[in-house]
């Protein structure tokens, strides 16, 4: 006589992996992934064609799932969500558990953006845009008013590029990871050259310095803009990385997500800080001193550029990075010696550290790029970044990143307007 089903609710129940999909919300791919990822165990049953799930531990994933997708923690706290890519903690952080500022330090911006995508460093490679792709992006940019900003221009480049890639809606990984690697340097490669003389080819920093500044480039500040495109890269849940992964939420494919990411980047409180404090410090070269500026500044309402950071009571550690770097280079010394002046002028107000922003800016000073620099290294460098989360959410419940509303309106009924 055949063995009955367990009874739902029993606690050696199994599910079918078809099952296991329906019950969270997911393509059965993702089911795997959940599996991959440790948040589920999956048993071969003997003599069976799949894969079989426990029942209670499945409904416990179910249950995490519904209380993220309406925004709560858990803790009555702030929207919290999983993520395996960066942490934030005692003033460092890391990339999948590795020491960021470290990683940067050793290996190239592509190599860091490998390691965020597959957990796997790949020493040496280089990503090649192609020919089509950038053809179509820089048409695009070239019809904009020359007054359009770097974001504007990383947008349009983003959007034209998707309309050359009819592969874009396929969402899974490894469709996910080609865009990415062709992706990046196609926008670099659709930004108006500064030199003339310029080429589209080895590590990104390099194509990407002939856009920010018409010097010629030398090897060390060729490695304070790869370090701080490595640093950049991520930073757990800010603003426009949320954006991306709503968007991501959506199914939206992986151009249309880093299109909303760069949306919200160009905020003055966000990617455009690094410009506030370029214009800061030129400010108190020309004065020679901090003390008119930030009164200035002060007077005004306005709060002082580049210093303190939310989520560093103590010092940016990537501005401590960036800082150690630009020692090494004589024509920074000026510009470091004024974001010195304006963090002591300020200490005595408001003891805050200098962040990544004051940092940044101290580099595009002194390497002669304009305001608007900083924006372009923060959005190319984030971009990596982009990618890996939206990795992560096409593995959740499709539009999970939906909170409710909290109504606070006049109640209804109410009388048509007149």
């Amino acid at each position: 006589m055949r063995d009955q089903e367990p009874a739902p609710g029993h606690p050696e129940r199994r599910l079918s992996t078809k099952e296991t999909a329906e019950l969270l919300g997911v393509k059965p791919d993702t089911v795997y992934a959940y599996v991959s990822r440790g948040q589920l165990s999956s048993r071969r049953e003997p003599g069976g064609r799949g894969s079989t799930f426990d029942a209670k531990e499945v409904e416990a994933l179910a249950r995490r799932n519904r209380r993220e997708s309406s925004g709560s923690s858990g803790s009555g706290g702030e929207l919290s969500v999983r993520t395996r890519i960066t942490l934030i903690e005692k003033d460092r952080y890391y990339f999948r558990g590795v020491d960021a500022t470290e990683l940067a330090a050793r290996h190239s911006y592509e190599e860091i953006a490998e390691w965020l995508w597959t957990g796997e460093l790949r020493p040496g490679i280089t990503f090649t845009a192609p020919k089509a792709a950038v053809a179509v992006a820089r048409r695009a940019v070239d019809a904009l008013p020359e007054h359009a900003g770097p974001t504007d221009r990383l947008r349009v480049a983003a959007i034209a590029a998707a309309t050359a890639d009819p592969l874009r809606f396929d969402l899974s990984e490894d469709a996910v990871l080609g865009t990415a690697r062709i992706l990046i340097p196609t926008l670099v490669a659709a930004l108006p050259p500064v030199r003339r003389t310029h080429r589209d080819e080895g590590p990104l920093a390099h194509r990407l310095w002939a856009r920010l500044s018409g010097r010629p480039a030398d090897e060390a500040s060729l490695r304070v803009l790869d370090t701080a495109l490595g640093l950049l890269v991520d930073h757990d849940l800010a603003a426009s990385t949320l954006a991306v992964r709503v968007a991501a939420s959506a199914r939206a494919h992986a151009y249309a997500a880093v299109s909303s990411g760069l949306g919200v980047l160009e905020g003055p409180l966000h990617g455009a800080a690094s410009g506030l404090a370029h214009r800061l410090l030129l400010d108190v070269l020309d004065q020679g001193t901090a003390a008119p500026v930030v009164a200035d500044e002060l007077r005004s309402g306005r709060r002082i550029p580049g210093l303190g950071h939310r989520l560093y009571p103590g010092e940016d550690p990537r501005a401590r990075a960036l800082f150690a770097l630009l020692e090494e280079i004589p024509d920074a010394a000026p510009a470091l010696a004024a974001a010195r002046d304006i963090v002591a002028t300020t200490a005595r107000h408001t003891p805050l550290h200098a962040n990544v922003d004051l940092a940044l800016a101290v580099f595009t000073v002194s390497a002669g790029m304009p305001s608007t620099a900083g924006e372009t290294v923060f959005a190319v460098a984030r971009t990596a970044g982009w990618i890996a989360h939206a990795l992560e959410e096409y593995g959740e419940r499709p539009l999970r990143m939906r909170p409710s509303g909290h109504y606070v309106g006049p109640r209804p009924p109410r009388p048509l307007p007149e």
